[in-house]
């Protein structure tokens, strides 16, 4: 399958965002000047880029704990991403949901979610009100290896193959669940084999990869459209920081130098950018100057941030609903 180069370098920017606005997150966390827990995207950014490439205005996306990449990826604007982040009345949830509690329906990103494996039946029960609805739209699920062995993984994925909802089940496989190899909680290598259980098909991919990502999911949102049911696919990937920032200590007991700077070279984006360049897409003075943009593009984010007022305390009853 070809594909064009403007889709090409619409997902090389996206990857380009998204690592921008993690490594500045990760910064103003470390000073202080973010609110609550954030758990950053580094070195999975090829997941997100791929798979929601694929993707209309009016399909949704359901993420997890770690998903500024995803709102990204999805359309989300950086300046209201980070006043979210830091709490404030311009943020997309009108600094009440923070870094772990990201949604903007207007866009089909239904929200993140700090409980493990939570966005599954949300997103299948999106799909089944595609179904219902007669439209033709999708529902991607973003979630982590972790998510695999909670009862919402079952339960989600029996409901959308027995219905054979319009729904893609993506698992990010960085390997941990927290601190906790995957080897230590699951039999199997790979998740996708699961997915023989419900009689859908499995599909195991290099989430480093970004066009295996974005032809991978391409087939299963064309399987999804035409009422065939759901897709597994696991993006065998790598978070580059702690399971949360801050977890810098943690990172040395848990994981080896070693294998994080075996990772570390496989970086997507370092990884696609060469491919671009060698697939005469664009050259080292384009791809620089989209890096310069873009890294404009997070200053003034966080400027707007920064200068946006705080909600104000009788806000806190608004959107509440008993």
């Amino acid at each position: 399958m070809a594909i064009a180069n403007e889709k090409l370098i619409s997902m090389f920017k996206t990857m380009i965002r998204i690592r921008h606005f993690e490594d500045r997150v990760a910064k103003e966390f470390a000073a202080g000047n973010i609110p609550g827990f954030t758990h950053t995207y580094i070195g999975e950014e090829a997941v997100a880029a791929g798979a929601c490439a694929n993707l209309r205005v009016d399909d949704y996306i359901v993420s997890t704990h770690r998903g500024h990449g995803h709102l990204i990826a999805k359309g989300g604007k950086t300046d209201r991403m980070f006043a979210e982040l830091y709490g404030k009345k311009t943020g997309y949830c009108n600094g009440k949901g923070g870094s772990m509690h990201l949604a903007y329906v207007d866009i089909g990103m239904l929200g993140a979610s700090g409980i493990v494996g939570s966005g599954i039946t949300i997103a299948t029960g999106a799909a089944l009100s595609a179904k219902m609805r007669g439209t033709d739209q999708v529902s991607i699920c973003f979630f982590g290896d972790g998510a695999s062995n909670r009862g919402t993984f079952h339960e989600g994925i029996n409901l959308g193959s027995i219905w054979k909802l319009p729904v893609v089940y993506i698992v990010e496989n960085n390997m941990y669940a927290e601190c906790t190899h995957q080897s230590f909680t699951t039999k199997i290598a790979n998740i996708a084999d699961r997915a023989t259980a419900y009689g859908i098909p499995g599909v195991i991919v290099d989430g480093n990869d970004v066009i295996a990502v974005y032809k991978a999911v391409g087939e299963a949102i064309v399987r999804a459209r035409k009422g065939e049911g759901p897709t597994l696919i696991e993006c065998k990937t790598y978070r580059y920081h702690g399971h949360s920032e801050g977890d810098v200590g943690a990172r040395a007991t848990y994981r080896t130098k070693k294998e994080v700077e075996e990772w570390m070279k496989k970086d997507p984006i370092k990884r696609f950018r060469e491919q671009l360049i060698e697939m005469g897409v664009l050259t080292e003075k384009e791809i620089d100057e989209i890096d310069r943009e873009i890294s404009e593009e997070i200053d003034k984010a966080v400027k707007f941030a920064e200068e946006s007022p705080l909600p104000d305390p009788w806000e806190t009853l608004e959107g509440v609903y008993v």
